[in-house]
């Protein structure tokens, strides 16, 4: 398993992936920022060469509406080459 850096600050996002599974487990802050790291996690994972990622955002303790558009977006791509985005424990988007 790699794991990002701990989050300078509390409530930066963070990440653990695990690069045999294809699966990562986001905490922290799910800010545009955060979901833009997320995008070249699941784009290097998908180069690495699995057709299906996982994300675990159980752990996601806020997250805004640019953040979860950009994973929406992420899906479609990956849908559009024949794989599969799993988003586990969507957090709905602050107010």
């Amino acid at each position: 398993m790699t794991t990002a850096p701990a989050p300078r600050t509390p409530g930066e996002m963070s990440e653990v992936i695990d690069p045999d599974t294809g699966s990562v487990r986001v905490s922290g802050h799910l800010t545009v920022q955060g979901a833009d790291l997320l995008r070249g996690t699941v784009e290097s994972l998908r180069r690495d060469g699995h057709t299906r990622v996982s994300l675990d955002l159980r752990d996601v303790r806020a997250a805004d509406d640019a953040g979860l558009r950009i994973l929406r977006t992420v899906g479609r791509q990956l849908a559009a080459d024949g794989g599969e985005l799993l988003v586990r424990h969507l957090p709905a988007p602050a107010r």
